[in-house]
């Protein structure tokens, strides 16, 4: 395998060389006899596999073998410094263009074990079904397109309104009276005739409304309007199908997401387990009760519409591909508007008899 050298700048600094690839941070390797920068500078110049390395290490005068090269290699792999060279591409002029610049994203996180290729593959693989084309939705979707993932089930039952125009950019004036659901997937197509696009206009009132729509589904994202337990019976859904949950939506002065995952974080009915019974009520637990059941005005403008679908869309990106780990997996991350969006993270209680993580089937 040829390796190659990502983005750096290095210089020798008496006994070691100062290297930097992500501007935050200086890495300082010890290299008392200038092994480590020559290496450095012999990648740099070309790819080369390990045994290539060794021969032109040894040219300029390194007594090395290849399997000192190949710790070498490896050492550079786990500061995230190399990856493959012959990966780094999707192998189509036109799929590399669409994606040039996921792939660079990527390639921060790639490595000699997986190509930044590797990531956009299982992008273009997956399949995230899709509830609610609204608010967070709109944007969640044109999010969700441009990673370019392969297929999308869009949800909704709501039809386009002069009112969804101050935050909703899939839609113009006309198509008001048209279904949201069906005109997002005609944005789709428009946008990346690649992706297979399903449009579902459907209520959702239970669980069942959506078990015929979890097959082969990567994660589920987005969010329903409907009653004050349309979350749990998404909850319910998604649990009985062990598929990830990504949500998220917006309070009087606060955004908020989180992320459900089947059989290893708590769920959102673990955290309304977590009520205190008449006997024990304080002020803090009445006041919660009391918000639980404001109407809220809808006051999603436009800028936090897209934070909302963008929180979503990059929390469903590292379920997707791995580049991470989720981050909101059982807990609510909650951005103050008042704090300036600072973000604060509130993990959910785990309830033992959980009735709704008692449905998660075993994993394969």
């Amino acid at each position: 395998m040829r390796v190659r050298l990502k983005d750096c700048a290095w210089e020798r600094f008496g006994d070691d060389l100062i290297l930097v690839h992500d501007p935050r941070e200086a890495l300082t390797l010890a290299d008392p006899d200038g092994i480590v920068r020559t290496l450095v500078e012999t990648l740099s110049a070309e790819p080369a596999t390990p045994e290539e390395l060794a021969t032109r290490l040894r040219d300029r005068g390194h007594e090395i073998t290849t399997e000192d090269v190949r710790e070498g290699v490896k050492g550079l792999d786990s500061l995230g410094l190399v990856e493959k060279a012959d990966d780094q591409w999707l192998g189509d002029s036109r799929l590399d263009e669409r994606h040039f610049s996921n792939l660079t994203f990527f390639g921060a996180y790639s490595s000699l074990e997986r190509s930044r290729a590797d990531f956009v593959r299982k992008l273009r693989d997956a399949h995230v079904l899709v509830l609610g084309v609204g608010g967070g939705g709109s944007s969640l979707v044109q999010c969700l397109a441009g990673f370019g993932v392969g297929r999308l089930t869009l949800v909704d039952r709501d039809d386009v309104a002069p009112r969804n125009f101050a935050r909703q950019f899939l839609y113009r004036h006309a198509d008001i009276g048209r279904s949201k659901v069906e005109r997002a997937a005609e944005w789709v197509r428009d946008y990346d005739p690649d992706i297979d696009v399903r449009a579902v206009d459907r209520w959702v009132s239970g669980p069942d409304d959506l078990a015929d729509l979890m097959d082969g589904v990567d994660v589920v994202a987005g969010g329903l309007d409907g009653g004050p337990d349309i979350q749990l019976v998404v909850n319910e859904a998604i649990m009985r199908a062990g598929v990830p949950l990504v949500c998220g939506g917006m309070g009087r002065t606060e955004v908020m997401y989180c992320s459900v995952d089947p059989g290893v974080s708590p769920c959102l009915l673990c955290d309304e387990s977590d009520q205190p019974s008449p006997d024990e009520q304080t002020s803090a637990g009445v006041a919660r009760g009391l918000s639980r059941g404001l109407r809220l005005n809808n006051a999603l403008i436009a800028p936090i519409a897209m934070q909302v679908g963008s929180l979503i869309a990059y929390e469903t990106l590292r379920y997707l591909t791995g580049f991470e780990r989720p981050r909101a997996a059982g807990q609510r991350v909650i951005l103050d508007l008042r704090t300036g969006l600072t973000p604060q993270a509130t993990p959910f209680p785990r309830d033992p008899d959980c009735r709704a993580c008692a449905l998660v089937p075993e994993r394969r």
